[in-house]
């Protein structure tokens, strides 16, 4: 199998970038970056990531709202932290150099897969790298589910038996090819296959019976409100969130969700007052945008706002600011947020 995997690989030889070196650091930034995130998204991000930050010194010297910036839009915002504070690490503790054994694994952000990603193709030690794409592979490769963590560890103890032993980073990245490129979730192009005469699955005709479809529970929606509330130079406030929370560091317009049984404006009003300590006047409607987290749903309603009593205070999120449209761009503001700034831009401003 071993064989087979590597000879389509090397014909195959996908054109990442973060595949032109076995640098470290660089196989780490694109393992974070491709948590959750699709290749095609990830790339652009990854090139623009390096073009800014070259070393891991460069991300430990870098002020966190910058690095959020380079950030913004690939969602997860905890990695970017982790990143920063791993970089940190390494840079004060490690003399600027990832360690090279199991230490590894005790740096944030940094699991399993993760560390054996970074073990396997930097640094060319036999290490599993298991993700969504190779537990696919095996599931169908062996006719047997892979969920629990039992079934895992099972799973990376065989991959260990059977993992190249000389070539184990491009062992691990043609599993992970394979899964995303033949092996797919749903039609599999199984004829395209280098190890099809392996499968037991394919033999049996059991290929869309594995992996067993695990029922995801329906995620819940909820109203949030946000208040654009303008000053008389025509400036719109923005609050940061605190860095323990969802979406921590980035900037947003100030609001929250709304509470059973209350108006969306009278939780508008509770919400400011209860984060910044100001009481305001609730007046146009902006529009209502729709998005999606992976544990949830929101539909983010915005009205234009003044304030209508009181002074500013930091009591629920981490800073504020007053900023026109023009500087929108010169912080890290959620997808939902940029949503909304397209309805203002759109019917408001322009």
């Amino acid at each position: 199998m071993k064989i087979q995997l590597i000879k389509w690989y090397d014909n195959n030889n996908y054109d990442f970038p973060w595949r032109n070196s076995n640098n470290p650091y660089e196989t780490w930034i694109s393992e974070v970056m491709l948590q959750q995130t699709q290749v095609k998204t990830a790339i652009p991000y990854f090139n623009k990531w390096m073009k800014r930050f070259p070393t891991i010194q460069d991300v430990a010297k870098t002020d966190i709202d910058i690095i959020l910036k380079y950030w913004e839009g690939l969602g997860y915002y905890s990695r970017a932290h982790n990143i920063k504070k791993s970089a940190i690490i390494i840079c004060k503790e490690m003399k600027g150099q990832f360690p090279q054994n199991d230490s590894l694994r005790s740096l944030p952000g940094i699991g399993d897969y993760m560390q054996g990603s970074i073990m396997s193709i930097a640094f060319n030690k036999p290490y599993s790298a298991v993700d969504g794409n190779v537990k696919r592979v095996f599931s169908r490769l062996l006719c047997q589910n892979f969920n629990s963590i039992k079934e895992i560890k099972k799973l990376k103890k065989y991959i260990l038996q059977k993992i190249h032993k000389t070539r184990p980073g491009c062992f691990n990245q043609a599993l992970m090819d394979l899964g995303r490129e033949i092996c797919k979730p749903s039609s599999p192009l199984c004829n395209c296959c280098p190890i099809q005469n392996k499968c037991i699955a394919y033999s049996k005709n059991l290929t869309s019976a594995y992996p067993k479809k695990i029922i995801k529970k329906k995620r819940p929606s909820f109203d949030v409100v946000a208040g654009f509330i303008v000053n008389r130079k025509n400036n719109f406030l923005i609050t940061k969130r605190p860095k323990n929370k969802m979406l921590g560091g980035l900037w947003e317009l100030p609001g929250g969700k709304r509470e059973k049984g209350e108006s969306l404006k009278d939780s508008l009003k509770r919400e400011i007052k209860e984060e910044i300590n100001i009481e305001i006047n609730v007046n146009q409607k902006i529009g209502m945008i729709q998005h999606s987290y992976s544990h949830m749903n929101i539909n983010l309603h915005g009205f234009i706002c003044d304030i209508k009593k009181g002074k500013i205070r930091k009591r629920e999120c981490d800073d504020t600011k007053w900023i026109n449209m023009k500087q929108i761009d010169n912080f890290s503001f959620p997808k939902a947020s940029h949503k909304l700034f397209s309805i203002i831009k759109d019917d408001y401003v322009n």
